[in-house]
Order: structure tokens, then C-alpha cells, then sequence
């Protein structure tokens, strides 16, 4: 091959790209996007089951009973015999009040007792006389109804003669003067009765005034011991009074606060309604939890209804189950809730009044609702809760669900499914209204 001097062979410019085409490697396939994606998932039915339903509630612990102890005299505090956290008894004294001057009206009261006594004697003498006199009285009459049978039978007599001389005269057996004699002694003998008769109304008389005095006497007599008796019921009175003094434990228990120091001035109850008691007295040994249910679940709350109580104080230990004590039967208008209260013995002095924590109460009767595994309930950023439904087609909707019953594995469905409904379970992938997913079987 001949070659020629100034004559170089040139590559065409427009050959150059399909050279460079022929060098690089085919461009990749494009990938489907995520939206285009089928994804496998596996499906939960909604199913219908008879559930335990229950409340879960805040829950208080009281005292078993509370007193608040207020003065009932007024004085000065001459003795304090308790403070906070001891332990008393019912009647024990916890301060006592010094009272002079019911001490001086006791003595007074006394005297004046004293006095009465002695009417009242002087009265029971008065009844006595006034007896005596009665009984006197009594015998006179008895004495002028027996002259007046002497003085019958001496006018019977009297007359029987007068009328045998009056018939010996008539025949002329005897002389007149002898009948004048007769009809004489006869008058003398009726006024005889006569008088005996007035003797008689006389003591009669005598007889009805002197009762009239004795029931006199009587009546001064009940007066007098009626106001002996007034006078010793106000002197028991005043004794009460004067116990007052002796501020007693009305409960045993323990003193959760005092707010009185010695030498303090307190005065009557009525007379310091609204400031703090003296002392306030908790009986521990025994507690109430008081739990407020609402007016939902406070019809189906009943007596013996199983409740578990935690508290935050005991968190590392088992709950507390008890059954429910009573029911107040009866909604506070201001909270719309029931309160129910659990007893509970507390020997060991574990629980302190105020102590707060949780009641869920097993409600005595049973009901039938949708329930869907926990897993398989979604909730918003706002709380609500949402589930994945599958059609027949496969085909994904978002459902917004209202939940009811939460045991811990599953959730009642209140409203928003139906039995028998398929949802997606357990997913970490979010699901779009419309998407397609792939069922496997369970």
C-alpha cells in the first residue's frame, strides 16, 4: 500500500457518538413505586363475644371514720394531754378546760337544793298536820252519828210512852198532867236529835275542811319537791356542762392533727363554727376507698362487684382486690358520678388516708360486644382510633372506629365495623384508602 505524504486520514465529528454509544452500558429498567407495590398482610375478623365489662376510675383512701373534735365549754386549755400520731382510745381525755365559775354556780345550785330540801320537809309536816286533822274530824263525825242513834232510840222511846199514856188517858186510867209529862219528855227527845243532827252537818263540815286542807298541804308539798326537782336538773345540768371541760376521744383512733396549744382561750362550738377544731381524730385500722363512677357505668356498679385497686406508693406490688362495700344509689349533680366505697382492713397501717390510686371494677353484669385484637387498633396524633379494613377485592378503606372495653388483648368496637369484618393485623407499614394488598392466609 502506497501511502501519500500530507494527506491524513480524518474521523468524521458526527461518527463520534455512535462510537461512544457503543462503549456505555444500557440505561436501567424503571422500578415501580411504593404506592404501585402489592403488599402481604394478614387479616384479623371482627368477632362477637360475651366480655366482663369493666371501669377503670380514680380512687381515694379515706378514714374508716374522721371526728373533729370542737369545744363544748368555754375556758381556758389548763391541761394537754395528746398530740399528732398518738394512738387513744374512745373516752380518753385528750385536754381538759379549766371552769371556775361553773364551779361557783355548782355551789350555788347546791345551796338552793339545800333550802328546797327543807320546804319540802316542812310541807311533808304540813301534809301530816293537815292528816291528823283530817282523822279528828273524821272521829267527831263518827261520834255525832252515834248520839244521833242514842237520841233515835230514846225518841222511839219517847214516843212509844207518849202514845201508851195518851190511850190510858183517853179510857180515864190515868189523869191529863200525867200526858203533859209524857208529850214533854217527848219534845225534849226530838230536840235532842235535832241537835244531834246539827252536830252531825257540823262535823261534816269540819270533816270536808280539813281535807280541804290536807289536799292543800298535798299540793305545797308537790311544789316544794318540784323545785327541789328543777333545782337538781339544773344542777345535773350543769354537770354536763362542767364534763365538757373534759375534752374526751369520741373514736379510737389516731390524732392526725391538733391545732390548740396550752393556755389557749376556746370558746363553745357554735360560738367558733368556721375555725379549725381542736383536734381531728382518724380511725385507721379501717379505711374506706371512695371511687366516683360515672354515669355510665353507675347503674350496672352493684354490692360484692370484684374491684383491684393500685396505688403509685406500692407500684413494685400486687394490686388489691376487694369486693364493693355500698353505693351511695345517687348521681352528684356537680360531677355527674356515683360514689362507691370498698372497706378495707388496714391492721399493719400500710394505707394512709389521701393516698391516691386506680379502681377497675369488674361490673356484675356481662355484655356482648365486637372485639378486635389490640394489635390491630391504630390511633391518630388526636387520639382517635382507626383500622385497616380489607374488602372482598382486597382492596384497603380507612375506618374510623369508636373503642369501648379494654381488657389488655382486646378492644370492644363500638361503633364503625361489623362482625365478621376482615382488618388488617399487626403492620408497620400505613395503608392508603384504595390500596391494593395481598391477604395471606392465617
Amino acid at each position: 500500500m502506497i501511502l501519500r505524504r500530507g494527506n491524513p486520514i480524518r474521523l468524521s465529528l458526527a461518527a463520534a457518538p455512535l462510537l461512544l454509544a457503543g462503549c456505555l452500558p444500557a440505561p436501567p429498567v424503571a422500578k415501580k413505586s411504593d404506592a404501585d407495590r402489592v403488599v402481604a398482610v394478614r387479616t384479623v375478623a371482627v368477632t362477637e363475644s360475651e366480655v366482663q365489662p369493666t371501669t377503670l376510675q380514680p380512687a381515694t383512701v379515706h378514714a374508716f371514720y374522721r371526728s373533729e373534735i370542737r369545744p363544748k365549754a368555754s375556758g381556758f386549755v389548763s391541761q394537754l394531754n395528746v398530740d399528732i400520731g398518738d394512738v387513744v382510745q374512745a373516752g380518753q381525755t385528750l385536754l381538759q378546760i379549766d371552769v371556775p365559775e361553773m364551779s361557783k354556780q355548782r355551789e350555788v345550785i347546791q345551796a338552793r337544793i339545800a333550802r328546797l330540801k327543807a320546804e319540802e320537809k316542812r310541807a311533808a309536816a304540813g301534809v301530816n298536820l293537815a292528816d291528823a286533822q283530817v282523822r279528828s274530824s273524821q272521829a267527831g263525825l263518827v261520834e255525832a252519828e252515834s248520839e244521833m242513834n242514842r237520841a233515835d232510840a230514846s225518841l222511839a222511846a219517847a214516843e212509844s210512852e207518849f202514845q201508851r199514856t195518851s190511850d190510858l188517858v183517853e179510857r180515864g186510867s190515868l189523869q191529863d198532867r200525867m200526858l203533859d209529862e209524857v208529850r214533854k219528855k217527848r219534845d225534849s227527845e226530838r230536840a235532842t236529835k235535832q241537835a244531834v243532827a246539827s252536830a252531825i252537818d257540823s262535823a261534816k263540815a269540819d270533816v270536808a275542811v280539813t281535807e280541804a286542807q290536807k289536799v292543800a298541804a298535798q299540793a305545797n308539798l308537790e311544789a316544794a319537791r318540784a323545785e327541789t326537782m328543777i333545782a337538781e336538773r339544773e344542777l345535773e345540768e350543769l354537770d354536763v356542762m362542767i364534763d365538757y371541760a373534759t375534752v374526751r376521744a369520741p373514736i379510737a383512733g389516731i390524732v392526725s392533727e391538733r391545732n390548740v396549744e396550752p393556755g389557749d382561750l376556746v370558746g363553745k362550738a357554735s360560738d367558733q363554727a368556721s375555725t379549725r377544731p381542736l383536734f381531728v381524730i382518724s380511725q385507721v385500722d379501717k379505711l374506706r376507698v371512695r371511687i366516683p363512677v360515672p354515669e355510665t357505668d353507675a347503674a350496672r356498679v352493684n354490692p360484692g362487684d370484684e374491684v383491684t385497686l393500685t396505688f403509685p406508693s406500692f407500684s413494685g406490688e400486687p394490686p388489691i382486690k376487694a369486693p364493693v362495700t355500698r353505693r351511695s344509689g345517687s348521681l352528684d349533680p356537680s360531677t355527674r358520678t356515683m360514689i362507691v366505697e370498698v372497706e378495707l382492713e388496714n391492721t399493719d397501717g400500710k394505707l394512709l388516708p389521701g393516698m391516691f390510686g386506680q379502681a377497675s371494677i369488674n361490673l356484675s353484669t356481662k355484655v356482648a360486644a365486637n372485639m378486635l385484637p389490640s394489635r390491630a387498633i391504630r390511633f391518630s396524633e388526636d387520639g382517635k382510633a382507626y383500622v385497616y379494613v380489607v374488602g372482598q377485592d382486597e382492596t384497603v378503606t380507612v375506618a374510623a372506629i369508636e373503642t369501648g372495653l379494654d381488657n389488655g388483648k382486646a378492644i370492644q368496637v363500638r361503633s364503625g365495623l361489623l362482625p365478621g369484618q376482615r382488618v388488617i393485623d399487626a403492620h408497620l407499614k400505613r395503608f392508603t384508602d384504595g390500596q391494593k394488598v395481598t391477604v395471606l392466609a392465617n
